[in-house]
């Protein structure tokens, strides 16, 4: 049985809008138990801290033993930990459920990109990369959407089984369907010798996971500062997301003709034009008060995170050696994971002592030396899933 990619498309946004729609979800029940902004920073946190943690081993075990099990078990512990709220009162029970919710984007992140990457010939996998993107881009908009409405017209209750049962749909697909996956292809005796120091060993891997890093921090700060930056000079809020529908919708536009943009320039020339469009748009922000111009440069902005991240995850799969790709992955995204943790409390020290201008030129200097990295040589050519 061969996998249709467009199935796996599909897991992608099933999954990734049930993570933004749980997301929305604790938040808004935290706060409705009364819970303070700084504990709603740390329920957030826990999502990310649980992938940090679990995303190589689930790596690891997709180049056991196939991801088909993997999928349908994360998806499983997700739904049930999304159900504990209904019988368990309190804030205890929240962090619980997050840190569930996180099992969850551990196995399901690397294992869905593991497998796209696995079932696309060289021709498409720019393309099906750029497709698991838009995957995402569109889970941004219907997974609050879900959890937004079943609370408005239901309650707590009511959209906590809505979610859940979102979380499960993936699990009797992949039952069902889900016999073509590729199995593991490492033999146990090769795989039980593994370790994060032999892979960061590897040519190229560290940079790689710096190269990747750096695309995460800056995205994320992005997102996170650019609302602050709007409310700081007096915009209002459908101004402030205005400036964020600009950068969502160059995210969108941009990837679907990112396979084209790879067959003109490469892959390496557009991720170093990508984080240099990212460091110009972090200098440009703070002599721009206007909502315009801010919106300009937010589209921008879009444009280059847009491509470098597919280009990033998809260079991961393609430079890892033959057999270790989903351990690859998988480190990857624990790199990141840590970087959503530590950065916003690494660069809010900064924006409190000293403003956020300095946070927005330290983050260009972040995104100019990630774009340095892949002009000198960044993507070691001796990998071997060709």
């Amino acid at each position: 049985m061969v996998v249709n990619v467009h199935f796996l498309q599909f897991l992608v946004l099933l999954n990734a809008c049930s993570l933004r729609a749980s997301r929305l979800l604790l938040s808004l029940y935290a706060l409705h138990l009364g819970a303070q902004p700084l504990t709603i920073g740390l329920l957030i946190a826990t999502v990310s801290a649980v992938p940090a943690a679990l995303s190589w081993p689930a790596g690891r075990l997709a180049d056991q033993f196939g991801s088909r099990w993997l999928l349908v078990i994360g998806a499983v512990v997700s739904a049930a930990g999304l159900l504990l709220p209904l019988w368990i009162s309190g804030m205890a029970v929240v962090f619980v459920t997050s840190a569930l919710c996180g099992v969850s984007v551990s196995i399901y992140a690397v294992s869905l990109q593991n497998l796209i990457g696995l079932v696309s010939s060289k021709e498409d996998r720019a393309q099906n990369f750029g497709n698991y993107s838009l995957m995402m881009s569109l889970s941004n908009f219907f997974g609050p959407l879900v959890a937004g409405v079943a609370i408005d017209h239901a309650g707590y209750g009511a959209a906590f089984v809505c979610v859940a049962l979102l979380t499960l749909a993936p699990a009797p697909l992949v039952m069902l369907l889900g016999a073509g996956f590729p199995q593991g292809s490492r033999d146990k005796e090769r795989g039980a010798g593994g370790s994060v120091r032999e892979m960061l060993s590897a040519p190229g891997v560290r940079r790689m996971l710096a190269i990747s890093s750096l695309q995460q921090a800056g995205q994320d700060l992005f997102q996170f500062y650019m609302p602050i930056y709007g409310h700081s000079v007096g915009l209002s809020a459908v101004s402030i997301a205005a400036i964020l529908a600009a950068n969502s919708a160059a995210s969108f536009g941009v990837r679907i003709y990112l396979r084209r943009l790879i067959a003109w320039l490469n892959e390496e020339r557009i991720l170093t034009y990508a984080f240099f469009l990212g460091a110009a748009s972090f200098m440009l922000l703070p002599f721009f008060q206007n909502a315009l111009a801010l919106g300009a440069i937010a589209f921008v902005f879009g444009l280059g995170s847009a491509c470098a991240q597919p280009i990033v995850t998809m260079l991961t799969f393609s430079r890892s050696e033959a057999g270790r790709s989903g351990e690859n992955l998988g480190l990857r995204m624990t790199v990141n994971q840590l970087t959503r943790v530590v950065g916003p409390v690494a660069f809010g020290s900064i924006a409190s002592a000293f403003g956020l201008h300095p946070v927005f030129w330290i983050n260009a200097m972040m995104l100019a030396s990630g774009g340095l990295l892949s002009r000198t040589g960044i993507i070691d050519k001796r990998g071997e899933n060709k």
